[in-house]
């Protein structure tokens, strides 16, 4: 008898319907093999906006009573593969309130697989991923992040080509045969099944060992006691906010300590602040209240709140002085303007090859409409055949 679980870890709205995919795809090519199988979502607190990490799980077990038996509980503790569609999720997820940063192998068990779609080496993804106790496998689908929106689908294989990894990195839950049936039946497309088995031969498979990994700190909250709740239902206001940093001097508003938004986050905002010419507009405009106004009338992005929108790289006036970089490009939440007034020359050469990194390249949440993708295949069909 065995039971095996998989999380899909994915950005609420814009890889939804891929994660779903992907563990229906599961429970599907189970009922191939005789065995039964669950999928079920799991939300984060603020249910799938902006990009908040979510989950979804799916069970597979050899008969009905050993799978209810594993879901007498809200959701899997342990399980054999964590599935992350969003490579800069791999520097941990907050999702649930009061539960602070948790790792993106928080419960993947012992020997288990952390399955990541991602274009980086595995030891690029190991600077982010923390250290874990027992030692496991990670593996990489060479794949950018696959996003669309709410009522919109990317079919650009992500989907089945996890389902032909998963049958590589964890062989006891489904075989890959079971998958490509089930592919055929419900995809209805060779050219899926086909990316399906490549990506079952192609996955980059590599050990990690407990020592491997991120050191960088966690941050959890305490949670309230019944003898320390206060009566009746209140709110607790936030401070209005006080000069730079504590100074007298510019602006920084005052932030909910237990409310950080950075993991929400695929790409951060950088900003030139030799062309800024302080017009407001990022400050007003931003959804977070993300900026701090500097004593000089500079504006600089608090990375701990910022959610990544983009909106201030959309509403600034001056070509280039804001920039969307991919979030995987950084290791920390550092100001930026600190950076700047430490070394000028210095903050402009990192600034020109961050840049560099994301000319010609679309916006991570770029789908709108429902065409959208038919569309960018064409174009980049007729650019391939215009060389």
């Amino acid at each position: 008898m065995a039971t095996y679980a998989v999380e899909v870890v994915y950005r609420g709205i814009y890889q939804r319907s891929l994660s779903r995919n992907i563990c229906r795809g599961i429970v599907l090519a189970a009922r191939k093999e005789g065995k039964i199988g669950t999928a079920f979502g799991r939300y984060g607190d603020s249910p799938e906006r902006n990009g908040i990490p979510a989950k979804y799980f799916a069970v597979v077990a050899d008969d009905q009573l050993e799978l209810e038996e594993t879901l007498a509980k809200y959701e899997p503790t342990e399980v054999d593969v964590t599935i992350c569609v969003d490579d800069t999720m791999c520097k941990g997820i907050e999702s649930w309130g009061w539960y602070g940063l948790q790792p993106i192998n928080a419960v993947t068990k012992t020997g288990g697989t952390l399955l990541v779609a991602s274009k980086q080496t595995p030891d690029a993804l190991l600077e982010d991923i923390h250290r874990k106790e027992a030692a496991y496998d990670l593996a990489i689908v060479s794949a950018p992040a696959s996003f669309s929106g709410l009522w919109v689908f990317k079919d650009d294989h992500t989907d089945v080509r996890m389902l032909g990894a998963l049958a590589k990195v964890c062989p006891g839950l489904v075989s890959m045969d079971a998958f490509e049936k089930v592919i055929q039946e419900v995809w209805k497309s060779e050219a899926k099944v086909r990316s399906a088995r490549r990506s079952y031969q192609q996955t980059l498979v590599r050990p990690v060992e407990p020592a491997e990994g991120s050191t960088s700190a966690l941050f959890s909250f305490t949670k309230p006691g019944w003898t320390e709740m206060r009566q009746a239902l209140s709110i607790v206001g936030i401070p209005q906010g006080s000069g730079f940093r504590g100074g007298k001097e510019g602006w920084q508003p005052a932030r909910n300590e237990v409310f950080k938004k950075f993991s929400t986050r695929s790409q951060r905002p950088v900003v030139n602040f030799q062309t800024c010419t302080k017009c407001t507009l990022c400050w007003l405009q931003c959804p977070d209240s993300c900026f701090d106004v500097t004593p000089d009338g500079h504006y600089d992005a608090n990375m701990e709140a910022c959610c990544g929108c983009g909106v201030c790289a959309d509403v600034c006036p001056i070509a280039g002085c804001v920039t969307m970089v991919n979030e995987a490009q950084f290791n920390d939440n550092a100001s930026q303007y600190d950076a700047f007034q430490k070394d000028g020359a210095g903050y402009l050469r990192w600034l020109n090859n961050m840049t560099l990194t994301e000319q010609g390249q679309e916006r991570s949440h770029g789908l709108h409409h429902w065409t959208q993708y038919k569309e960018e295949i064409a174009a980049a069909a007729a650019k391939e055949g215009g060389r």
